[in-house]
């Protein structure tokens, strides 16, 4: 019997108790999670093979890979570019998987106000195989408006940011 992981979650964020979550996952094969690690920890390569993002700085500095603690902004699903931060980065290693939070603000009234975790687990399987778990916890009202789209835009844009990361991981970008 295989078992699998699980995110870590805060407190704060944990799934069912904010205003919008989402989770999403693919199992491949032929894929590594350093594979994927790489082009998920690497945010020049991002706008390469996901179309929902756009504007990623490093105002602190660092970058353009991403490490724990690290400070950075980035522009999606219409906001302005959010405020985010690392707070959880373990590179995935042999019976080890990959973890990656960071959290997300957009400050404001209460209208705008956004706090959100977003969370990734890459982990290698038995049978060359890569599991890519990511979820999201949202808070605030912009985070409720998008809970109540159909179709899900939070839903489909991060199965998109999966497809796309898988491509990069196996070299298909562009085929």
């Amino acid at each position: 019997m295989t078992t699998q992981n699980a995110i870590n979650w805060p407190d704060t964020y944990l799934p069912g108790t904010g205003d919008n979550f989402v989770s999403n996952e693919v199992i491949v094969q032929g894929v590594t999670a350093a594979d994927v690690w790489r082009y998920l920890t690497d945010t020049s390569t991002w706008e390469s093979y996901y179309d929902n993002v756009a504007d990623i700085s490093f105002p602190a500095g660092g970058g353009p890979e991403l490490a724990d603690d690290l400070a950075f902004r980035f522009g999606t699903f219409g906001f302005p570019p959010l405020d985010a931060h690392v707070v959880e980065f373990q590179a995935p290693a042999e019976g080890v998987p990959g973890r990656l939070s960071w959290t997300a603000k957009q400050e404001g009234g209460p209208e705008e106000r956004l706090d959100v975790l977003h969370a990734w687990l890459v982990e290698d399987l038995p049978g060359d195989r890569v599991r890519v778990l990511t979820q999201e916890t949202q808070i605030g009202a912009p985070a409720a408006a998008l809970a109540t789209e159909r179709p899900n835009p939070m839903l489909n844009g991060h199965q998109a940011w999966l497809d796309g990361l898988i491509r990069a991981a196996s070299g298909m970008l562009g085929a």
